[in-house]
């Protein structure tokens, strides 16, 4: 199994920054992309922003030129530097993670989700 842990959310005021951060552990054989998505109450979940292994960025309309996702491989670990947060970003944020397993076996792992709420 592959496990996903989240981390950096919070309260924060409009404009305002954030860095989420996201360790994967486990049986990894390899990871291929990771990214991050959201979920607004009420609402499905959206991806925000995606990094293939060859370092090649996806992002939404909505937080190019705000936000940014980067990852470490040797660490196993995706993030998102989250900057000019609008309250419309309030959200949980969820990582994931695709890649294969020790056993050569594809793997789409999620994160349990950190809570990202901008105040205005």
């Amino acid at each position: 199994q592959v496990q996903l842990v989240e981390s950096g959310g919070g309260l924060v005021q409009a404009g305002g920054s954030l860095r989420l951060s996201c360790v994967a552990s486990g049986s990894i054989f390899r990871i291929n992309a990771m990214g991050w998505y959201c979920q607004a109450p009420g609402k499905q979940r959206e991806l925000v922003a995606t990094i293939t292994s060859g370092s090649t960025t996806n992002y939404a309309d909505a937080v190019k030129g705000r936000f940014t996702i980067s990852r470490d491989n040797a660490k196993n670990t995706v993030y998102l530097q989250m900057n000019s947060l609008k309250p419309e970003d309030t959200a949980v944020y969820h990582c994931n993670v695709k890649g294969q397993n020790r056993w050569y076996q594809e793997y789409d792992a999620w994160g349990q989700g950190t809570q990202v709420t901008v105040s205005s």
